[in-house]
């Protein structure tokens, strides 16, 4: 079409993409759980040299799925995201 420009294509790196396993399907609604700061959180378990593969914003409600004896736990979000946090930042609704 005339006088539009497009922008130019790129593909996303593979690290943008949410691996099936960490993705809950649907989503819940209601929740256990809500974060008191914003935290990173991991699609797999964290070891010492594990980087971040995203934030959770302060105030979002998650229900808590499971606890290790460390101080990481799993939650699933309201997006269906299913991933390991801090224990520390969550808040019982």
């Amino acid at each position: 079409m005339k006088g539009i420009i497009r922008p130019k294509a790129s593909v996303l790196p593979e690290s943008s993409v949410v691996p099936d396993r960490n993705l809950v399907s649907p989503a819940p609604t209601r929740f256990t759980h809500e974060l008191t700061r914003a935290q990173p959180f991991f699609f797999d378990r964290v070891r010492e040299d594990t980087k971040p593969d995203g934030e959770l914003p302060a105030g979002t409600r998650v229900v808590l799925m499971g606890r290790d004896e460390g101080r990481y736990c799993r939650v699933v979000d309201g997006r269906g995201l299913y991933v390991e946090t801090e224990s520390e930042g969550l808040k019982k609704l």
